[in-house]
């Protein structure tokens, strides 16, 4: 799309004053270091780009293009005020009709920029407007003749010029402005009893030529704000990447590499935060400390492979016996796994164990040198903190759900034990 059908310039970029880009796709980031890789004349915004642009430019452009309507009908009203002073009576009478045509025109292109459309019709808002805004100031001049008819043209085309220079648009709306004024002061200047055919062209080509200087500024001024806009979605784009890869950076750096769940240093951060923040309000937890037996004979008897294989199976059994998001299980040694349910009295948690339990029984997977069975089996330890007991660290209730699993170990595996005060003697 070339610079007459991309959006104008866009005066500020930031955060505070924009809503947030998109993330872009592959294809437009492509398309951004193509474009900011070449010349700065030859920028041209096209397709997603260039809607992007229009999407970010409009509350700026609308605001502006509010603010010049309403100071135009401001002025119109003042000049027709000292003109009612200043002027003769029938002076002032041949001034009214063709100035009453600017307000309304004014007053609905700045409502109809109050909220964005289309770019069709945003466009036909501001020409329509422009257009009769120019209109009734050069019919000023014209019905009133004498020395006003030269002066309310030149004035019209002064009025075009700062529209062109002011409103951030498009290109092609700034020639078709431009166009729109030279037009109506040649025909209104052949017209014009007071001088010669000559002099009307002299003078159109004379105001053509600030009206294509005033449009070729516009034009840089454009392709100025197309690549501020491209250096900011670069620096998104590439701010937004640096944020996904230290995202995925702590993520692994929380996460055990073999199994997907949370390793021992995030569980620990999980702990911490309970203790600190969320145990009043809870109140009840409860700790699992899972050990699956007899662990070297399978690594010894099948290979280290299928040990592997075998944590990463009971990684996934744990985690479906989640309760919900704020249960949390940790790889919390070689292979041991620690599970955090918060909110959890002893009869739930022992359930979730048992459940646990089970699950990796039926799972059926080889270890045909274990004490207990054929297949794999897991050992569980747990532990509880309830609202009426003694508000223990997270440290001690770690331990002593590593003491209740060492009781079940030493009753024979594949069970779940509960904490009591004789099972950290025994351990």
């Amino acid at each position: 799309m070339d610079n007459e059908r991309t959006t104008g310039t866009l005066k500020s970029i930031g955060p505070s004053s924009h809503k947030p880009l998109p993330k872009l796709s592959p294809a437009v980031v492509g398309e951004v270091e193509r474009l900011l890789g070449g010349r700065t004349r030859d920028i041209r915004l096209d397709g997603e780009l260039a809607r992007l642009f229009r999407e970010r430019s409009w509350p700026q452009a609308a605001k502006i293009i509010r603010a010049w309507m309403f100071w135009v009908i401001v002025l119109d009203i003042l000049t027709l005020g000292l003109n009612a002073i200043l002027l003769p009576t029938e002076t002032v009478a041949s001034m009214l009709l063709p100035a009453s045509i600017l307000p309304p025109a004014a007053l609905f292109t700045a409502i109809g920029f109050r909220k964005p459309h289309a770019f069709w019709l945003r466009g036909l808002l501001v020409l329509s407007g422009v257009f009769l805004i120019l209109l009734s100031v050069a019919l000023v001049g014209v019905n009133t003749g004498g020395e006003f008819y030269e002066r309310h043209l030149t004035i019209m085309l002064f009025v075009a010029v700062t529209a062109i220079v002011i409103f951030p648009v498009p290109l092609g709306w700034a020639i078709t402005i431009g166009g729109s004024a030279l037009g109506i002061y040649l025909t209104f200047q052949l017209r014009n009893p007071g001088i010669e055919v000559g002099s009307a062209l002299a003078g159109t080509l004379f105001f053509a030529s600030g009206v294509v200087a005033t449009v070729e500024a516009r034009r840089t001024a454009t392709i100025l704000a197309h690549k501020t806009f491209l250096l900011e979605l670069r620096d998104r784009s590439r701010l937004s990447d640096l944020t996904e890869i230290n995202a995925r950076l702590e993520l692994l750096a929380r996460t055990d590499p073999l199994t997907g769940v949370a390793n021992r240093r995030s569980m620990m951060e999980t702990l911490n935060r309970f203790w600190n923040e969320d145990i009043e309000r809870t109140g009840d937890a409860a700790m699992l400390m899972c050990d699956v037996d007899d662990f070297k004979n399978l690594n010894d008897n099948l290979g280290h492979a299928e040990g592997d294989r075998c944590l990463v199976k009971i990684a996934g059994i744990i985690q479906s016996c989640m309760k919900d998001e704020t249960d949390q299980v940790a790889r919390f040694g070689g292979e041991e796994f620690l599970v955090f349910l918060p909110g959890c009295d002893e009869e739930q948690a022992r359930m979730v164990a048992e459940k646990i339990r089970s699950r990796v029984e039926a799972a059926s997977l080889p270890n045909p040198t274990s004490r207990v069975m054929a297949f794999v089996t897991v050992s569980i330890g747990l532990a509880t903190l309830t609202r009426a007991g003694e508000r223990v660290p997270a440290e001690l209730l770690q331990r002593q759900a590593d003491a209740a699993l060492y009781v079940a170990k030493k009753s024979g595996r594949n069970c779940v034990m509960a904490y009591t005060p004789e099972s950290q003697a025994r351990a």
